[in-house]
């Protein structure tokens, strides 16, 4: 449990002190965001800002998550360092779109079939992996069972062991990819991805507290979880929720630095990593519901334009919308995030009263 508190509050003090001091380094060399012409008017003051913070974001989780297991003296889990390689692997493909941006002085970075591309290959690599690793008591950091709060009766492995690894990967990468898009997505206002970011982060580190404590490998019960490093994946969602919470202060309104596609993506894998290893992945969807109306939102205009060439919101994803409508930036911002507070609030409910109810 001390890893946990000081997982949190040295990726808190790392992005805290950290953040301004890249921020120096980014106006320096002129990195900053390039800013499309036809969004709302008020965007165009943020031409310049510095961006690509996230990677002061991911740098703190990893160092945070290091400093941990240094504190503890405990060595680090295969969860754990397969969910930060999630997390580092897809805050690379985020970093190389938001160097093209910066660089050319384009709204357009990596193209979508390239950053998919780069997103596949990390994603693939992961989902071989979490399969891997058995410990002591034969536990792969995940299963090819489907999950909500816990492993269901749905096995991929039941159409063979080689066709449900294959369809785990692809399930995996369908999780991987919709998270760190969705993240990617909510991210055009400041403060809002990263409060939401936190949200959830925050829900796993009890998650991850709760599952170690009613975990069948200590504790075997009727209705214990299957999940191998609990206490780990709670250091990670810990450090990656300090790291955000530190970041919120230079990103928050009038932001001095975005956290651009080198976050966001790292972020959203980071959720989705969480999921698959703590057997929750239907449960990030509610979790993580703020994204999902977000990304929803994106396709329902898309679909409708080329349908009627039409737009059915002012302009997508959704917070542009309400944007365009009139609302103040820093409205929006705080609606959204009082939205992806009832989501976490009722995955978490989910999460208990399923455990109540099996327990009776």
């Amino acid at each position: 449990m001390k890893g946990v508190l000081v997982a949190a509050a040295a990726s808190l003090v790392l992005t805290l002190l950290g953040t301004p001091l890249f921020i120096r380094f980014l106006v320096a060399r002129q990195y900053g965001q390039f800013v499309r012409d036809d969004g709302p008017t008020s965007h165009h003051t943020k031409r310049g800002t510095p961006t690509m913070g996230g990677a002061v974001i991911v740098g703190a989780t990893l160092a945070a998550y290091a400093l941990s297991h240094l504190f503890t003296w405990t060595g680090p889990s295969a969860s754990g360092l397969l969910v930060l390689f999630l997390m580092t692997g897809l805050g690379f493909v985020g970093f190389l779109d938001d160097f093209i941006k910066i660089s050319r002085q384009r709204s357009l970075g990596l193209r979508s079939a390239q950053k998919l591309v780069g997103q596949g290959l990390v994603g693939v690599i992961f989902s071989v992996l979490v399969l891997q690793f058995p410990n002591q008591m034969f536990r792969t950091p995940a299963s090819t069972a489907i999950s909500f709060v816990r492993d269901t009766r749905f096995d991929l492995a039941f159409f063979g062991p080689i066709i449900g690894v294959i369809l785990f990967v692809l399930w995996a990468n369908f999780i991987i990819t919709a998270m760190s898009n969705g993240a990617n997505l909510t991210d055009g206002l400041d403060g809002l991805a990263t409060g939401a970011s936190t949200m959830i982060f925050g829900a796993y580190v009890l998650i991850g507290i709760w599952t170690f404590n009613q975990n069948c490998q200590t504790n075997p019960g009727a209705k214990c979880y299957e999940v191998r490093d609990s206490i780990d994946l709670a250091i990670v969602a810990a450090a990656a929720m300090g790291a955000c919470f530190g970041f919120l202060w230079w990103n928050a309104s009038p932001a001095k630095i975005f956290m651009g596609d080198t976050g966001s993506l790292g972020l959203g894998g980071a959720i989705a990593g969480l999921a698959i290893c703590s057997r929750t992945e239907f449960l990030s969807v509610i979790l993580a519901g703020l994204f999902v109306i977000e990304t929803i939102s994106v396709m329902i205009q898309v679909g409708v334009f080329k349908t009627t060439r039409k737009r059915f919101f002012r302009m997508a994803p959704l917070h542009h919308h309400f944007e365009m409508l009139g609302w103040e930036q820093i409205t929006v911002v705080i609606r959204f995030w009082i939205i992806a507070g009832l989501f976490v609030a009722l995955g978490l409910g989910i999460f208990y009263a399923e455990w109540v109810v099996g327990a009776t």
